[in-house]
């Protein structure tokens, strides 16, 4: 089970900080990712973090302003979102990956959390 937290309503140029709480999972054997809807309603990824954090990727529309990071000890991934921009505004979902023998590539999703970024 994934609990994520932290959205909000924020003037463009602000800050926010995402949590995303495990339960249930060897979490740190977990790739954590966050993604976004988008306006045609598809999920883009706009962070990705394996292992204890050597492997992290972003897409171009996010590098240098949102930072990933993820707590082993606590089961937690965030996601810090500086200089935030209307274009933002979505709801946030944290992804938990695994690719297994048997199964192959299993996720799980939190709830969503709102980012709402005011201009």
């Amino acid at each position: 089970q994934l609990q994520a937290s932290g959205g909000g309503l924020v003037q463009a140029g602000g800050s926010l900080r995402l949590s995303c709480a495990a339960s249930g999972v060897t979490f740190d054997r977990y790739a954590m990712g966050w993604f976004r809807q988008t306006p045609a309603n598809q999920r883009e990824e706009v962070a990705r973090i394996v292992g204890s954090g050597d492997n992290i990727k972003y897409p171009d529309s996010v590098k240098g302003r949102f930072t990933i990071s993820r707590d082993n000890a606590k089961n937690t991934v965030y996601l810090q979102m500086n200089s935030l921009e209307p274009e933002d505004t979505s709801v946030y979902y944290c992804n938990a990956n695994i690719w297994t023998p048997g199964a192959g590539s299993v996720s799980y999703w939190g709830q969503g959390t709102l980012v709402t970024v005011s201009s």
